[in-house]
């Protein structure tokens, strides 16, 4: 959605000043603790450009002198730096401590910084050394992300891969998503209120499942996930990433596929169909920012890479044709960002991103939905961004309200991109309290064999947004009926 009901109950307090600080959090496998943590941060970028740091805890016996090595994945080429020895061969970066600061004791920490130049989506490194020692990693080994789960039938949701134009498992069989949005944690960390809306325990999920569904889609907020420093640092950074990492757990748990969601993002935009004039991600923005949001999807990559169950969706609502004065620019812009027209700052395009989650290694399906908030597809294939993992599908949209609602447009401008890939309606909805209107999308969709997921699994009055459930419990509005029905008719 556009505007979930709740986003606009409350602003955030008071301007607070953004310091350009992106903090690349770091991820443990569960168990014991790792041999030594690494936070990678990119402090500010420009074109051609950017300054970074790393900052170096020691978790075991205390050392006389470090050195850290790491490898950039996107060309990046290191300029100058300081607080260490910085060197670079090939890809690999080394910082071999100064004269002042080798000895590192138990617990102790050091920083460093450095100046590089860049191109492209300046990927996240994903790897770290102290001593020879990998960092940020449990002892125990970490699945092989080559290796996805098998279909084992203890309830374990799939790892998902296109096919042509079909979604398929392990074995080679066809799966659709068809399931719900759990929205929340898109507004609920920026506005101070907390990290999800309602309740996420297991109860509240098993409710999901016993509507038979076999997906539930996530939106977050980017600001949230890099904990950056005008959010509450209660619901920022590791706090927020955790809290995330939960409710996936829980809903594999259930046996649904989990699809994390960039919903709200930086860039301040103010041009036709602004949702917000402010610069923070408190609304839905024309398109994602070069600033933040790579090192955000690198970020999320890094965190459930080794977990090919997990899908990413790319940005919820792109509207580029809002801003530009063409269609095609909308497209260009869509696909390749930077300098767009009516964007008033540089954009990060769906080809940016796609190198930011594969920099990482990453081979989890990426969703990509297309322009006037993902309901327009005509030009996605044209347009289509390139996935050195083929594993790319389209996302789509849609509400009784939008543009193309209607089988007419749908066989016209959807037909076409789901004969050639993978289709999934990633927010399905009417503002009717009733579901005339999404009984005709599912059908049409399961005629085709597509996948949809309904907005949205929270408790909200119905007549001012789409709204499943009048409980967590899983008790549907008259709107929400139509959906459970029909899940469990097809899934029963």
């Amino acid at each position: 959605m556009r505007h979930p009901p709740r986003s606009v109950l409350q602003a955030v307090a008071g301007a607070v000043a953004l310091i350009g600080s992106v903090t690349v959090p770091v991820v443990t496998a569960s168990g014991a603790a790792p041999a030594c943590s690494v936070e990678y941060s990119v402090t500010s970028q420009w074109g051609s450009g950017f300054q970074g740091s790393v900052s170096i805890t020691n978790n075991t016996a205390a050392v006389s002198s470090w050195s850290l090595t790491f490898d950039f994945a996107g060309g990046q080429k290191l300029t100058q730096g300081w607080n260490a020895k910085w060197s670079q061969s090939g890809t690999t970066v080394t910082a071999a401590n100064e004269s002042y600061n080798g000895s590192l004791a138990t617990g102790a920490s050091v920083s460093a910084g450095f100046i590089a130049s860049r191109s492209g989506s300046n990927a996240v490194p994903t790897s770290f050394k102290l001593n020879g020692t990998s960092c940020n990693t449990a002892t125990e080994p970490t699945p092989n992300p080559t290796d996805p789960p098998s279909d084992s039938g203890d309830g374990t949701p799939p790892a998902l891969r296109v096919s042509g134009n079909k979604l398929v498992d392990a074995g080679g069989a066809t799966r659709r998503l068809l399931g719900v949005n759990r929205s929340g944690g898109e507004f609920m960390c920026v506005q101070g209120r907390g990290i999800f809306d309602g309740p996420v325990d297991d109860a509240s999920v098993k409710a999901i499942a016993d509507w038979k569904a076999n997906a539930v889609r996530i939106p977050l907020n980017e600001e949230c996930w890099l904990g950056l420093s005008h959010i509450d640092p209660a619901y920022a950074g590791a706090n927020y990433i955790n809290a995330v990492k939960d409710l996936v757990a829980r809903v594999k748990a259930h046996g649904m596929t989990p699809v994390v969601e960039l919903h709200w993002t930086h860039g301040q935009y103010t041009g036709n169909s602004a949702g917000c004039s402010d610069v923070h991600a408190t609304c839905q923005k024309p398109m994602p920012d070069m600033q933040y949001t790579p090192a955000f999807w690198a970020s999320v990559a890094n965190a459930f890479k080794s977990d090919r169950t997990v899908v990413f969706d790319l940005f919820n609502e792109p509207y580029p044709d809002r801003a530009t004065s063409t269609t095609t620019q909308a497209w260009q812009c869509w696909r390749d960002g930077g300098r767009c027209p009516g964007i008033g700052y540089e954009v990060a395009g769906m080809q940016d991103l796609v190198d930011s989650v594969r920099g990482t290694g990453a081979t989890n399906l990426i969703l990509a939905g297309g322009i006037a908030y993902s309901n327009d597809l005509s030009q996605w294939l044209t347009y289509k961004p390139a996935d050195p993992a083929g594993n790319l599908a389209a996302a789509w949209h849609v509400y009784n309200f939008n543009s193309c609602s209607n089988a007419g447009c749908w066989n016209s401008t959807l037909a076409p991109v789901a004969a050639q890939v993978p289709l999934v309606a990633g927010e399905i909805g009417e503002n009717t309290c009733a579901h005339g209107f999404i009984d005709q999308v599912m059908k049409w969709f399961d005629d085709r064999g597509l996948s949809y997921l309904g907005w949205t699994w929270n408790t909200w009055d119905c007549s001012s947004g789409p709204s499943l459930i009048s409980g967590y419990d899983g008790t549907p509005t008259a709107f929400g009926t139509g959906l459970r029905d029909h899940l469990r008719a097809l899934n029963g």
